[in-house]
């Protein structure tokens, strides 16, 4: 059983920061949100451990300041499981990590078939997790104890994987390309919105016409202002497939519009008004929108023998040499390179087809410089020798 702290107040966030403080070596950091219950992705619980100092789980619904956190961790590396996903929710209560060690990460720089925190923990550790409580709603006030001893796991154990992997790291002479990983992780803008972000509604393709369109922008708005108000997350209110089942059930009132049996939802009736109010708004709306929007989007590979025929052989070419790079270096092929950027490299090249160019592409679609040198050579061969291989038709001796 995992001995830990549970900070709720000024006091207790005072000690358990000059414990971390006095600690020594990295620090183990993760946060429990309540996502698919909640509409913000806010932390519900920070759970840190430190070796010298124990683990302490915060509670940011009683903390306000966490500024004296920062302090007393803030000039050593965090390490995370997926750090990614929990990056946000710290930054949201001024926690920043001056560096990090990702275990997911590395295990998949690696080569780790399976990357998830209890399986990492098993394999560098021999220690079973048990994962109950990791899609439970973590806004959940009092907390069972019985989740609360599952978040000390989480921390418990990552310094040690940690330095398992470092030794791992350095064994493959992997040790810069993780590196580079990480701090790509640490660096990584938010995305930006969408400017049409309903368009994103489950179903949305079987809505035609303009105007039922603007019915579904209007809806989803007002699921979307509601679900914002109350904090929780907006499938919970109303399913994407119930809006959808509203549009196109074209109701002429809401009396109509409650009789829509697929309109269900723990909000569907008690804010009819509301519903109603979004589908008159759409109708009457005089900006509609357009039935399609422009997308960077590529066509799919299978489309491009017609669209794009010498891109198409760009790509036969380079992806399985790719692919075959990566398994000499013992790891996941999209992690060497993401097959969207290879798709993008090879449906529009550089003009001059080298490896600096191919290197100069890369780097403007995000790619890290150890990815650079271990494909640009590659992908340029492949290229120019799919551009051979299309001009060498056999000759027929007279």
């Amino acid at each position: 059983m995992v001995e830990y702290i549970v900070i709720e107040d000024a006091a207790g966030l005072s000690s358990a920061c000059e414990a971390l403080a006095a600690g020594h070596g990295p620090v183990a950091v993760d946060v429990e949100r309540a996502s698919g219950f909640r509409y913000s992705q806010r932390a519900y619980l920070i759970q840190v451990f430190r070796r010298g100092a124990g683990v302490f789980l915060f509670d940011p619904s009683t903390i306000e300041d966490f500024s004296p956190l920062q302090e007393a961790i803030g000039d050593v590396e965090w390490v995370f499981h997926a750090a990614s996903q929990d990056l946000p929710s710290l930054r949201e209560r001024g926690l920043e990590p001056p560096s990090i060690f990702d275990t997911e990460l590395g295990s998949r720089v690696l080569g780790h078939e399976r990357v998830g925190l209890g399986a990492v923990v098993e394999q560098t550790l021999g220690i079973t997790l048990a994962k109950a409580h990791s899609a439970a709603d973590w806004s959940t006030r009092p907390l069972p104890a019985s989740w609360l001893e599952y978040a000390a796991l989480d921390v418990e154990h990552l310094i040690d994987v940690r330095d398992v992997l470092v030794a791992e790291l350095d064994e493959q002479q992997k040790t810069e390309f993780a590196r580079q990983e990480f701090q790509a992780v640490l660096e990584r803008l938010p995305k930006p919105v969408r400017d049409d972000p309903w368009r994103r509604l489950s179903g949305l393709h079987s809505v035609r016409g303009r105007r039922s369109l603007a019915i579904a922008r209007s809806l989803w708005q007002a699921r979307e202002d509601y679900a914002r108000e109350q904090d929780v997350a907006p499938g919970r209110l109303v399913p994407d497939r119930a809006l959808v089942a509203a549009i196109l059930a074209d109701p002429q009132s809401k009396q109509a519009l409650a009789g829509v049996k697929e309109f269900n939802g723990r909000a569907s009736r008690t804010q009819l008004d509301r519903w109603w109010n979004a589908i008159v708004a759409g109708r009457e709306a005089t900006e509609l929108p357009a039935d399609r929007v422009p997308s960077d989007t590529l066509p799919p590979p299978r489309a491009w023998v017609d669209r794009n025929p010498e891109a198409d052989r760009r790509l036969k070419a380079a992806r399985p040499a790719v692919e075959a790079r990566a398994e000499e270096l013992r790891m996941p092929t999209e992690n060497l390179l993401t097959p969207e950027t290879l798709r993008r490299v090879a449906w529009a090249p550089p003009a001059e087809v080298t490896a600096d160019s191919i290197g100069a592409a890369l780097i403007d679609l995000g790619a890290r410089p150890w990815q650079i040198d271990q494909t640009a050579q590659v992908i340029a061969d492949s290229f120019v020798a799919s551009l051979s291989a299309e001009d060498d038709d056999p000759v027929i001796d007279s």
